[in-house]
């Protein structure tokens, strides 16, 4: 299609209205007032509404808001439970160890840090932009880069709407617009589609380790009252997973009986056997967990991948044009189960290195002096310090927690050692004939459930007459590679029942894609064994509507 789009320019566009897009849209506009000049800001988000995608525990470390709004609770910011008490369990199937407080390694320790809604506190940060004079537009999906004739970034264009099945326009078609700006700064959490393509491009993760994820299922309770204990964050590692996988669970007292609760795999498991879904169903069963749960109703669901490889993964950040800021480049502290004051911090420093570009007259360069600051702040020595944790967790829950037990409680995370990743999460799958099928439990409607009825209380949403939007290289793949050889992990590691293997009228296996389930949350584009799965964005607006998560 030959399309004419009409065009927009701004000083600066951000990709992405989570907290990295907005604490860079925020300092930027607070710079401009500071300096009584003006400063064209847009931010877009491919969600409905500000926070409308945004999933997390999450206990936050109000460290980095208090830096960019050092009045943040005079103004209302939605963090109103502090935690009070830190557990930390291991599970066996029938017994829960604790371990004691001397015990537990600092970054679990969680004093002074808050449980929230981080959709909540996402919505807030956008009614702050926009009283600063952000331009923020919801339910724009950023669906290409628009580079310069040198190679520089010089904007995005976003999705057009109204396009057919069939990629035809269709009565109601509208063509995307060309959103240009002197720099960009994407901020579209992990694994976003387009900071993709600019690690490749750039090769920015040249001098890297391979990037290392998890997926993170998460839903939000309301218990009976007598169980609730209002700020209390509970840890746990072990079952239902064995010794060789990595991951674990959060259990989060909030707000009036509110219990957030949540479980996260490594997504470099070796059985494709394995369900993420399946093992944080499993999980709730626990003895020392189910009975909190009694009695309750499950009000929402989610699921996202986490980018946690560390410091060590850590692509470099800046490009001719733009920048990587947050999740996108891969700022999460694992060893903290944390990255919202990470990736606040990391707008602000884009952004103080774009404003001082702009007012200096330049444009589509490097804004290296966003790096230079990062490797000088306090967010530097935080995740240097932790550089080893997902090292010493792949090498199985015994030996990791050892390793980060000396590492952490022992020696303070102040060792002259570095340990690296070797491996992709794509590469690890092992054929299914190497494992004995997990044969899980039935869902029982009250503590756990199946699939479908958790997608339907995300209120995840796409028009039906549009592309798919979770695209194959080669359609002949998945039947000849991953149903051959790994026995259809795809049905299996994704959290919405978007992939399922059916039977033709002459026998031979197709593979469904329902893409009208996907919850976003990038676990095929990550875990996809041959890499044939492209995540793309579908239209604006799509996707989940996550409430109060």
């Amino acid at each position: 299609m030959d399309i004419q789009r009409d065009s927009m320019e701004f000083d600066v566009l951000i990709v992405g209205g989570g907290p990295a897009g907005l604490g860079a849209a925020i300092r930027l506009k607070q710079l401009a007032a500071e300096r009584g000049g003006e400063l064209a800001v847009c931010v877009i988000e491919k969600g409905s509404e500000i926070g409308a995608h945004t999933l997390s525990g999450a206990v936050i470390d109000p460290r980095a808001l208090t830096e960019l709004i050092p009045d943040w609770k005079a103004r209302g910011a939605p963090l109103d439970t502090e935690v009070t008490h830190d557990e930390v369990m291991f599970l066996s199937e029938t017994r829960a160890i604790h371990t004691p407080q001397w015990a537990i390694p600092t970054g679990l320790k969680n004093h002074g840090n808050y449980i929230a809604s981080l959709g909540n506190v996402v919505k807030w940060l956008g009614q702050q932009a926009e009283a600063l004079g952000v331009e923020i537009y919801p339910g724009f999906a950023a669906a290409e880069i628009l580079y310069t004739e040198s190679g520089a970034v010089r904007g995005v264009a976003t999705g057009n709407m109204g396009v057919g099945r069939d990629g035809e326009p269709t009565d109601a078609f509208q063509p995307g617009m060309e959103l240009l700006a002197k720099y960009t700064l994407f901020a579209e959490g992990s694994r976003g589609h387009l900071g993709r393509q600019l690690i490749t491009r750039y090769a920015l993760d040249r001098d890297s380790d391979p990037q290392s994820y998890g997926i993170g299922i998460k839903e939000l309770w309301e218990i009976e009252p007598s169980k609730h204990r209002k700020g209390l964050v509970v840890h746990t590692a072990g079952w239902p997973l064995d010794n060789d996988t990595y991951g674990g669970s959060f259990l989060y007292h909030f707000g009036d009986n509110k219990v957030a609760v949540g479980f996260v795999v490594g997504l470099s498991y070796q059985n494709p056997w394995l369900s993420p879904y399946e093992e944080f169903q499993r999980y709730k069963t626990h003895p020392a967990i189910r009975p909190t749960f009694e009695g309750g109703k499950r009000l929402s669901y989610g699921a996202r991948a986490i980018t946690a490889g560390g410091i060590m993964s850590l692509p470099k950040t800046v490009f001719p044009g733009g920048a990587l800021i947050g999740c996108d480049a891969g700022f999460l502290n694992a060893s903290r189960i944390k990255g919202s004051h990470a990736a606040i911090k990391t707008g602000m420093l884009a952004a103080e290195a774009a404003f001082e570009a702009v007012g200096a007259g330049r444009s589509a360069d490097e804004l290296v002096a966003y790096p230079q600051a990062f490797r000088s702040s306090w967010l530097y020595d935080e995740l240097w310090q932790a550089r080893n944790f997902k090292q010493w967790m792949s090498k199985g829950l015994v030996v990791g927690t050892i390793g980060v037990g000396i590492e952490q409680v022992v020696l303070g995370g102040k060792v002259p050692w570095t340990l690296h990743h070797k491996h992709a999460d794509h590469e690890c799958l092992r054929p299914a004939s190497a494992f004995k099928p997990i044969v899980y439990p039935k869902p029982d409607g009250k503590i756990t459930f199946d699939k479908l009825s958790s997608v339907f209380i995300s209120n995840t949403n796409h028009e039906e007459n549009q592309p798919v939007h979770l695209t194959l290289k080669d359609p002949s793949v998945p039947v000849k590679v991953n149903l051959a050889i790994f026995g259809g992990p795809e049905q299996r590691y994704c959290p919405a029942g978007v992939y399922e293997y059916v039977k033709e009228d002459d026998g031979a296996d197709r593979l469904q894609i329902n893409a009208q389930n996907c919850v976003h949350c990038k676990t095929c584009d990550i875990k996809d064994p041959t890499q044939n799965i492209v995540w793309v964005v579908p239209e604006g607006g799509g996707g989940p509507n996550y409430p109060g998560m």
